[in-house]
């Protein structure tokens, strides 16, 4: 289905095919996995060529952020389908005599899965793997950003999945409109707030539950560590998580960095030696940052830096290629912070240090700004790691690291408020297009009588002692006895 042409019918197959119960077998689940690990293995210099294509990006970077994570997650998948798919026994309050109950996964059913164009194989996939782990049938709406990678989607994967179970649709905004107007059983979405928002209220006609992956401006703190080597090691990773990641075109980029006053030349000498020697005295002819995915996104962040205010603060960088699609990476320190690059999510490889009195301001700094996805801090105070943990609120929080968060499996990955609704990832993912029903089995052989009218004061006092878990309470109820005091409350 690579055009919304007949998108009623198609969608009717696929709710028929749900309905007839051949995805939730375990077997069905496990092949289409496998399927989706096929296509990534045999495909691998395709989908560097695409991502090269589409977005600039080295084999390397590919490899490390898309291929590589999705060959871990379908792994993952495959090994823990079995546990997954299982009913889990729970335990009842002692009233509910000889009763037992179990939560059952079982799937959504039909679910739309429209992605982005900044990881354009991993944020379409890994959705599509919980929701083919869990069963349901799918369709996949890819960015029309990413036109090679979503050719190659709809064009080659879909050769290697069930064609009865999971559809891939092409185009822009307005076959992504004619989408979102129709029903289904759940909305997978990641891009930007003011698309989600068009989301959400399409949503609502059907009632249908959302997920929403969002972003915002995602904030590094950085301490002044107590050795040199803490010092470098912290800023590599503070560059290759904004630089070096689709060249800061991602949600989960370091979008700004705090830091104190008086560590700041420390901090700016470090990062304009790292930078340099990362990336190059020319970033476009060394390959080693990707370039911008169109010219829209291009002249936006170019506006960015061109405001005369911000282009005061530039302390490295700033040059711009409109004709490659080329921003060079860029630090600035203290632009002002009613300028757009600080209110808006930037987007791009352009890096501001805002400087702090005390690193334990930046708290409260961000406190004051809408709840990031991330929050990175790198630091070795204990006391610093405490009150980002405790009086903080992000998606995630990494200490000491930047993107390690999103290759994880087995902790969530999704924001929190203004970052998005929902998460995913390893059995994340596999829950948020499952439904865990409840089913509760209860013998016919012991049962309270007291539990039917007629009702009277007598029953009431044994409803009383019964769901206060005070048997001994019910047999003094019972056989008419006083129920001595309880002494618990003396200490």
């Amino acid at each position: 289905m690579d055009s919304p042409r007949n998108l009623q019918g198609d969608l009717e197959s696929l709710r028929l095919y749900f309905r007839c119960g051949r995805t939730k077998e375990a077997s069905w689940r496990k092949t289409q996995i496998k399927g989706l690990l096929n296509f990534i293995k045999e495909n691998e210099g395709d989908i560097m060529k695409a991502l090269k294509q589409d977005l600039g990006k080295h084999r390397a970077e590919a490899y490390r952020d898309e291929i590589g994570t999705l060959i871990k997650s379908l792994n993952y998948a495959l090994n823990s389908l079995k546990a997954w798919m299982s009913p889990k026994k729970v335990k009842l309050p002692a009233v509910a005599v000889l009763t037992t109950a179990e939560l059952l996964p079982e799937p959504l059913g039909l679910v739309l899965i429209v992605s982005a164009w900044n990881f354009p194989f991993g944020l379409s996939l890994e959705p599509l793997i919980g929701a083919l782990a869990a069963g349901n049938t799918a369709v996949l709406k890819p960015s029309e950003l990413a036109p090679a990678c979503s050719s190659l989607l709809a064009n080659t994967m879909t050769s290697y999945l069930d064609g009865n179970a999971v559809k891939v649709v092409e185009g822009g905004p307005s076959v992504g409109e004619q989408l979102l107007q129709e029903r289904w059983d759940k909305i997978f979405f990641t891009g930007n707030a003011r698309v989600g928002r068009i989301v959400m209220s399409a949503a609502v006609k059907y009632l249908t539950p959302v997920a929403l992956e969002l972003g915002g401006k995602c904030p590094a703190v950085l301490d002044s560590l107590s050795f040199s080597f803490d010092r470098e090691v912290a800023v590599k990773r503070i560059l290759v998580g904004k630089f070096g990641t689709c060249a800061g075109q991602a949600c989960i980029t370091i979008d700004y960095v705090l830091v104190e006053k008086k560590f700041l030349p420390k901090a700016v000498e470090l990062m304009k030696a790292i930078t340099t020697k990362m990336f190059g005295e020319n970033p476009r002819e060394t390959n080693t940052v990707a370039r911008i995915v169109n010219r829209r996104h291009f002249l936006r962040l170019k506006n960015l830096l061109d405001d005369p205010t911000v282009k005061a603060s530039i302390v490295y960088g700033g040059k711009t290629d409109e004709e490659n699609l080329f921003i060079e990476p860029t630090i600035l320190v203290d632009p002002p912070l009613e300028a757009e690059i600080m209110t808006e999510e930037i987007f791009g490889p352009l890096l501001p240090i805002i400087t702090l009195e005390n690193i334990e301001d930046s708290i409260e700094f961000i406190k004051a700004r809408p709840r990031p996805l991330t929050i990175y801090a790198f630091t070795k105070s204990k006391t610093l790691e405490r009150k980002l943990v405790s009086e903080t609120s992000s998606g995630s929080l990494v200490f000491n690291d930047a993107i390690i968060q999103y290759a994880a499996d087995t902790i969530p990955f999704g924001g929190v408020g203004e970052s998005g609704i929902g998460r995913y990832h390893g059995k994340f993912s596999f829950d948020t297009f499952s439904h865990e029903k409840a089913v509760a089995r209860r013998s016919f052989l012991v049962d309270f009588w007291f539990r039917f009218p007629p009702w009277n004061d007598y029953k009431l006092q044994l409803f009383r002692e019964a769901y206060n878990f005070d048997y001994l309470g019910v047999i003094f109820v019972v056989l008419g006895l006083k129920k001595p005091k309880s002494d618990s409350h003396v200490v």
